[in-house]
């Protein structure tokens, strides 16, 4: 997959994309993501990319001539058609499935919003407009990263266990069940916690019979979901066991109001 993020602080995005899985996506050529400094498509020697509001008004505003040019580099370069992401309040909710969606997609780009947003004439060339939640940042940069970040891990290749993804929260309209690790117990306050201190993973977890566990993690699933984002119930995709296992989590709820 193709990835250009077009910024005015490359620095921002530079950075994180060296770590982690993403870093070493691109390192293997698995990803293939360009940061482009906005500033190198002005053609003044102060390399403005902003300038006053008409109509007066508070802030700056994102030139468009700069950031056509940067678009018409990108598809001179990479080749076209681009398709070509603005982050915006104004945009749809960016969610799991939207992930999944573009990570089908060749190339995309990413333009990074700052000030008070984009001249209105830039979304002549934008393909979709998309929000990661309702609240403001300084800029687009970390909405570009989370939204990179959400779409490489549907990418083939890119998470090194493809099961992992297919089990992640959001999957299935599921939040997911409690994981736990080694030590099978540990003890809150030292050594010398009393047993009511003493915090243990669930005993199914540890007895090796899978049909049990693969229940209790249907179950637990189930139960923080409903507990904590019930509105995700609605469009999840449930099998036969879980629709029983939420019925009976349901009827329970309603014995102890």
């Amino acid at each position: 997959m193709t990835v250009d993020i077009v910024t005015i602080f490359p620095a921002m995005i530079e950075q994180p994309l060296t770590a982690g899985i993403l870093g070493r996506a691109i390192e293997r050529g698995t990803l293939d993501v360009k940061v482009r400094d906005l500033r190198d498509f002005t053609t003044d020697r102060h390399r403005v990319v902003d300038d006053v509001p008409y109509g007066g008004g508070p802030g700056m505003v994102l030139k468009p001539d700069p950031i056509f040019r940067a678009l018409d580099a990108i598809a001179a370069e990479r080749g076209a058609p681009l398709t070509v992401i603005m982050t915006s309040p104004q945009g749809r909710p960016f969610t799991s499935a939207e992930a999944e969606r573009l990570s089908g997609l060749a190339h995309v780009v990413l333009l990074c919003g700052r000030y008070e947003g984009f001249d209105e004439r830039v979304r002549e060339r934008v393909t979709e407009e998309l929000s990661i939640g309702d609240y403001v940042l300084t800029g687009g940069e970390l909405p570009a990263l989370v939204v990179l970040d959400a779409v490489a891990r549907f990418v083939p290749g890119v998470v090194g266990d493809e099961q992992s993804v297919a089990q992640d929260t959001f999957s299935r309209g599921l939040l997911n069940h409690p994981q736990y690790t080694r030590p099978p117990e540990i003890a809150i306050g030292g050594a010398a916690a009393s047993p009511e201190r003493v915090l243990k993973v669930p005993e199914v977890l540890l007895s090796g019979n899978h049909a049990e566990i693969r229940k209790w993690r249907k179950r637990e699933a189930l139960s923080r979901t409903l507990a904590r984002r019930p509105d995700l119930l609605a469009a999840a995709s449930l099998d036969d066991e879980e629709v029983q296992l939420l019925r009976e989590l349901k009827g329970a709820s309603h014995e102890r109001d």
